[in-house]
């Protein structure tokens, strides 16, 4: 079943990232994939889970990033972060902490590396 912006819709029994892609085009599927594994690849410590009904990851039991689909595009959730890179980003929408993309144009992964690093850096000097 999915939302009218084409989002999966997800109950409690079937709430996984596995499970949310599954439910998506093949497209969006494939882009967000990538994305998944970019992050697993910039944090490999970090826990996969659903928050707000999007794919997440936490670190150290902390909200981290998130990504999910939309009816026309892609997004990464990775949080105020965009903001210092918007150089960067310029060829991507973007509003507050969220990088929508078409799916046939997924982020690179070295800028999500970065993104998540920075968030990390970011989240860090937040709770000092």
């Amino acid at each position: 079943m999915k939302t009218k912006a084409g989002r999966p819709k997800l109950t409690k029994g079937d709430q996984t990232h596995d499970s949310y892609l599954a439910a998506l085009p093949e497209d969006k599927r494939a882009a967000l994939e990538r994305l998944r594994r970019a992050i697993r690849a910039a944090v490999p410590q970090a826990e996969e889970c659903i928050s707000y009904g999007v794919p997440a990851f936490r670190l150290k039991g902390r909200f981290l990033v998130a990504y999910g689909a939309g009816k026309n595009h892609c997004a990464f959730y990775p949080g105020a972060i965009v903001e210092s890179l918007r150089d960067e980003l310029a060829n991507y929408e973007r509003s507050k902490g969220t990088i929508r993309f078409p799916a046939e144009r997924p982020l690179p992964a070295a800028l999500v590396k970065r993104l998540v690093r920075g968030q990390m850096t970011r989240k860090a000097m937040d709770s000092e």
